[in-house]
């Protein structure tokens, strides 16, 4: 058998031969090499499972990420007056998932104390001018008091906190609390329709509340909501329901449910619920239209009598 060495050497009396060998052999190893580094780098095969992070402090948080060769990103913070500040409220991935070595769980933590942000002043603006103002600001409308003016809907008064806001204040509060706006109310415009507000998440309910110059009442959640998966939640029952007349400044009641099936069953009766209660208004609208124009008919002034031609006296006329 010929060794090596002798093959070698007898390839390289032959140069394009030789080069050819040396260029698949620089591939060869190259690819080998690429081969080995990309086991090395992704940790081929090697799995870590991701620890369930919520309610654990930051520091504690960060020392289970190192034990589990887990890298952690805080890449945004609420605040939840239930929880002590620094805790883990949320992560990405969820606990129990199986990822690389390395990779980086994206976590949500409890501030310390809730943003202060400026109260802008609102008043002499449109109730949805003012709205869509606090909303920006991250507030929100405590409620909504009616006051007789013939400026209806436009804001006359601010209170934040029980103080009045002025255009000279320099006020501040914490994102997310409540202004208080007295609104104008001309006589005889102080009706409302309720909206449709089954299948909308809490934020956009209010809203919708607010524009049509009603206020959020009560608000409960289903069993098994609580304070990190409420933003998930959808209005399934609203008291009073859509499509009827309410008073400026009523309540509405909002239930709210994280259960797509119960939501859909819940929206399809509210959607029957309110095309009847929308006939039974148009109605009475018309019923209360009608009553009026006939009124109006009863108390017209009735026209005289027209005079009769005065019946000439023909008493001479054969003699």
């Amino acid at each position: 058998m010929e060794k090596p060495q002798n093959y070698l050497s007898r390839l390289r009396r032959h140069p394009l031969l030789w080069n050819l060998a040396l260029i698949a052999a620089i591939i060869l190893a190259m690819a080998v090499a690429a081969h080995i580094l990309m086991q090395l780098g992704t940790r081929h095969g090697a799995r870590r499972t991701v620890p369930d992070f919520s309610g654990v402090p930051l520091d504690q948080a960060q020392r289970i990420a190192r034990k589990h060769d887990l890298q952690l990103h805080i890449n945004d913070s609420l605040f939840v007056p239930a929880y002590e500040g620094g805790i883990v409220l949320d992560q990405l991935p969820e606990g129990g998932v199986e990822v690389k070595p390395g990779r980086t769980v994206y976590i949500t933590i409890n501030s310390f104390r809730q943003k202060m942000v400026p109260v802008p002043y609102v008043a002499g603006r449109s109730l949805r001018q003012a709205k869509n103002m606090l909303e920006i600001a991250g507030l929100e409308i405590a409620e909504l008091i009616y006051r007789p003016d013939m400026a209806t809907n436009y804001v006359l008064e601010e209170y934040c906190e029980g103080k009045p806001v002025t255009p000279t204040t320099r006020m501040e509060a914490e994102m997310g609390s409540g202004v208080t706006l007295y609104v104008g109310v001309e006589d005889g415009y102080g009706t409302t329709i309720v909206p449709r507000l089954v299948g909308l998440p809490l934020a956009q309910a209010k809203g919708r509340l607010w524009e049509l110059g009603l206020n959020v009442g009560r608000v409960d959640f289903d069993e098994g909501v609580n304070l990190l998966n409420q933003k998930d939640t959808r209005v399934y029952i609203q008291t009073p329901g859509a499509e009827r007349s309410a008073a400026l400044g009523s309540k509405v009641d909002l239930r709210l449910t994280l259960d797509e099936k119960k939501l859909a069953r819940y929206r399809a009766e509210a959607e029957k619920q309110a095309a009847v209660a929308a006939e039974e208004r148009r109605a009475e609208e018309q019923q209360l239209a009608d009553s009026l124009a006939r009124a109006a008919l009863e108390e017209a002034p009735a026209e005289p009598a027209a005079e009769r031609p005065a019946q000439k006296d023909n008493d001479g006329f054969f003699d």
